[in-house]
């Protein structure tokens, strides 16, 4: 069992900033790659950035203005978002590509999986 629990999202004025987080916890072996992504209403669910063996990607409308870091004693992956637009609005999803210890037989099973969090609303709005 894997769970990613979402934290930080709310009602911000234009220009304010938000810091989102994401713990992910249970049979975790290892974590290959943690992200964010987020879908407004009516629309696709686009990442936003990700984060893998030290190196960050960012969608083109968030360069500059999202940071996206990780804490690997936590496992738990952040986005500092400054500057924020009406247009950042959407619900943010945290995602993570990890791979699963559970016993089996006289050893154990890993199992790599993608997971997501529950999401967290993120408003932009004066």
């Amino acid at each position: 069992q894997v769970q990613l629990v979402e934290s930080g999202g709310g009602l911000v004025q234009p220009g304010g900033s938000l810091r989102l987080s994401c713990a992910a916890s249970g049979t975790i072996f290892s974590i290959n790659a943690m992200g964010w992504y987020r879908q407004a209403p009516g629309k696709q669910r686009d990442l936003v950035a990700s984060i893998a063996s030290g190196s960050t990607n960012y969608a083109d409308s968030v360069k500059g203005r999202f940071t996206i870091s990780r804490d690997n004693d936590k496992n738990t992956v952040y986005l500092q978002m400054n500057s924020l637009k009406p247009e950042d609005t959407a619900d943010y999803y945290c995602n993570a590509v990890l791979t699963t210890k559970l016993p089996y037989g006289r050893g154990y099973r890993y199992e790599r999986g993608n997971y997501w969090g529950q999401g967290t609303q993120v408003t932009v709005s004066s």
